[in-house]
């Protein structure tokens, strides 16, 4: 009980930062809603038109506050934090993407890393699942998370059901589990606080 309420706390914290830090940027919602054609183009390119693009601002939101200056201690970049070897990596085979600091390609290419992730985890269970597979590996690394798999398989417990992984999470080496967890609430809590048209309800404008 102690655990889950320190990591809603956590949560919570992560997003008074990002909302100062939006605060910072624009004035509130102005700033939070600068980039959506961004992410409504590229969700519609590499996802189709039904896949709901909320779900990649809200990742945005919890990487950095939408910050395109953002900058963590290993080396991860703009909007969608990215590691500038993971970026090469999608350059190669999107040339058109042609900097880690421009906010849109950025955006781009996270959207992009995440479709090979969400392809790579079609047996997920459910899309729900699916999805919370793509955005830890996206955290993680898909290695630790099909080691997470390992572990769940091992304890008898449906390795394609993402309750399965939190379960065995804190047994799973070289994982930072508690970060991840932690990501993935907070992605959730970023999508909560959006309305159907992507803005955050009730700022003002």
């Amino acid at each position: 009980m102690k655990q889950a309420v320190g990591a809603v706390g956590a949560v919570l914290a992560l997003l008074v930062v990002g909302v100062a830090c939006l605060a910072a940027q624009g004035r509130g919602a102005a700033a939070a809603d600068h980039y959506d054609p961004f992410f409504r183009k590229y969700t519609k390119r590499y996802f189709g038109p039904a896949f709901d693009w909320r779900v990649f601002k809200a990742q945005g939101m919890a990487e950095s506050g939408l910050d395109t200056a953002a900058r963590s201690r290993s080396g991860a970049r703009g909007i969608m934090q990215l590691m500038p070897s993971t970026f090469e990596a999608i350059q190669s085979k999107a040339p058109d993407l042609v900097s880690i600091d421009d906010p849109e390609w950025n955006i781009a290419a996270g959207i992009r890393h995440n479709r090979v992730l969400w392809r790579s985890w079609g047996d997920a269970a459910t899309p729900a699942d699916q999805r919370q597979f793509m955005f830890a590996s996206y955290n993680a690394g898909r290695a630790t998370i099909i080691r997470a798999q390992g572990v769940a398989r091992a304890s008898q417990l449906d390795p394609r059901v993402w309750p399965s992984i939190e379960a065995v999470a804190v047994r799973v080496r070289r994982w930072r589990q508690r970060e991840t967890l932690r990501y993935l609430r907070t992605i959730e809590m970023w999508l909560g606080l959006l309305d159907q048209n992507g803005r955050l309800a009730g700022w003002r404008r």
